[in-house]
C-alpha cells in the first residue's frame, strides 16, 4: 500500500540529494498526473510552488534539481508510447503495467526514462535511485520487483555498461 508524501518525507530527507529528491518528486507528480488526470503545466506549478524544497503539513522536503524534475516528468508524459511497451515486455506475463499500482508505473516508467535519456547518470546509479524510491513507498516486494524491471530494460539500452 502506498504511503502519504509526509511519510516519505521522512523516511528520505537524511539520504536524498537534490537529484534524488526530484526523482522523488517527479515520481508523485506522474502519480498525480495518472490518478488525478492533472496536466503537466499545472503539475510543474504545483510541485514547484509548495513541494521542492518547502515545508509541506509540517515536514520539510528537502531542495530538488528543478530542471531535473522537469525533465524526468516532460520526458515520460512525451515518450510514454516508447516506454509502456517496454515495461510490459520486461514485467512478469500476465502482469502487464495497467494493472501495476499507480505510485509503482510512475516510478518504473521514471526510472525506464531516465535510462533511455539521461546518459550522463550511469545505469546502476538509475536503479538504485528508483529502487530507493520504491523503498519509500512500499515493502521489500515491490521495491524488488523495480530493480528487477529496470535491470533488464537497462541490460537492453545500456548493454555496454555491463561487461
Amino acid at each position: 500500500m502506498a504511503e502519504t508524501p509526509k511519510t516519505v518525507a521522512s523516511k528520505t530527507e537524511g539520504k536524498a540529494n537534490r537529484r534524488g529528491a526530484a526523482r522523488l518528486a517527479a515520481v508523485q507528480a506522474l502519480y498525480q498526473m495518472d490518478i488525478a488526470g492533472a496536466g503537466i503545466n499545472d503539475i510543474f506549478a504545483e510541485f514547484e510552488s509548495h513541494w521542492l524544497g518547502n515545508e509541506v503539513e509540517g515536514d520539510e522536503y528537502l531542495p530538488a534539481e528543478a530542471a531535473f524534475f522537469r525533465d524526468i516528468v516532460s520526458g515520460v508524459v512525451r515518450d510514454q508510447g516508447r516506454i509502456d511497451p517496454m515495461l510490459d515486455e520486461a514485467l512478469s506475463r500476465g502482469w502487464p503495467l495497467k494493472r501495476i499500482e499507480a505510485i509503482l508505473r510512475a516510478t518504473l516508467r521514471a526510472g525506464a526514462y531516465e535510462l533511455g535519456h539521461r546518459k550522463d547518470v550511469p545505469a546502476r546509479v538509475v536503479i538504485k535511485e528508483y529502487v530507493d524510491v520504491a523503498h519509500a513507498f512500499f515493502e521489500a516486494d515491490e521495491a524488488g520487483m523495480v530493480n528487477a524491471v529496470l535491470d533488464q530494460i537497462a541490460r537492453q539500452t545500456r548493454a555496454g555498461e555491463f561487461h
